[in-house]
């Protein structure tokens, strides 16, 4: 691949998750205007594979509606009841870690393991 291509597609990638964070944004502010209470999802560091980036985030609302990514398979659906149990904490965030081997991956619904921490708070 030449240099212009790689920096072309770089900045692509970039303008995708930046456009992709908006479009997050955007929703999580709709909810909240709507009334409903709000958690957002970050993923704040990953070791070994992860489906996700380090700063991909997600939405989870009061209903249990969701928007964005933050892995994939059972890790995503445990990140969701986490944020759904978090709004009715008195806690304003908290911190998941998950760690999944290569050999129960498929199990859970993801390609290969690895560990990621998510951050998860209420936002207003």
């Amino acid at each position: 691949m030449s240099y212009l291509a790689a920096r072309t597609s770089l900045c692509y990638s970039y303008l995708m998750q930046n456009s992709f964070d908006e479009k997050i944004l955007e929703e999580a502010h709709s909810w909240i205007g709507e009334g409903q209470s709000v958690v957002l999802a970050t993923v704040i560091q990953t070791w070994g594979s992860s489906p996700r980036p380090v700063g991909s985030r997600m939405i989870v609302s009061q209903q249990g509606n969701f928007s964005g990514s933050v892995s994939g398979g059972c890790v995503e659906s445990a990140v969701v009841q986490e944020c759904m149990s978090l709004l009715k904490d008195k806690k304003s965030h908290k911190t998941l870690d998950f760690k999944v081997s290569n050999e129960n991956a498929w199990e859970v619904g993801l390609a290969c393991g690895g560990e990621m921490a998510i951050f998860i708070e209420k936002v207003n």
